[in-house]
C-alpha cells in the first residue's frame, strides 16, 4: 500500500511515470527488506505484493489492442512507455538491494573492527 500512495503522490505532482515507478518500487524493496529480516522470510514475498499494482497490465493490454486495431503508432507509444515503467520497477529493486548490500557490508566491517 505504502508503495502504491507513493507512486500516486509522485504521479499527481511530477506526472511522470517512470519516476514514480522507480521510487515506488525502490521503497517496496527497503520495506521488503526490512520486513524479510524482521520475519526471517525470503524477501520475494514482500516485494511481489508490493509490486502488482505498479505493473502497467493496462498499459500493455491497451497497446496490444491498438496493434489489432492497426493503430501501430499509438501501439508503439504506449509499448515504450509500458516498457520503460517495467523497467524502471526493475531498477528500483536492484537499486534496493545494491544499497542494502552496501549497508550490511559496511555494518559488518564496523563490528570487526570494533
Amino acid at each position: 500500500m505504502i508503495g502504491w500512495v507513493i507512486y500516486v503522490i509522485l504521479f499527481e505532482y511530477s506526472g511522470d511515470s517512470v519516476f514514480a515507478s522507480v521510487l515506488a518500487s525502490f521503497i517496496i524493496g527497503v520495506i521488503s527488506q526490512y520486513f524479510a529480516k524482521r520475519y526471517k522470510t525470503p524477501v520475494i514475498i514482500f516485494n511481489v505484493s508490493g509490486i502488482i499494482p505498479l505493473v502497467p497490465g493496462g498499459l500493455a493490454y491497451d497497446a496490444m489492442r491498438r496493434v489489432v486495431e492497426n493503430d501501430y503508432n499509438t501501439a508503439i507509444s504506449l509499448a515504450a512507455e509500458a516498457f520503460m515503467i517495467s523497467g524502471s520497477i526493475a531498477i528500483g529493486l536492484v537499486l534496493s538491494e545494491v544499497l542494502n548490500q552496501i549497508y550490511r557490508k559496511a555494518t559488518m566491517k564496523r563490528i570487526v573492527n570494533n
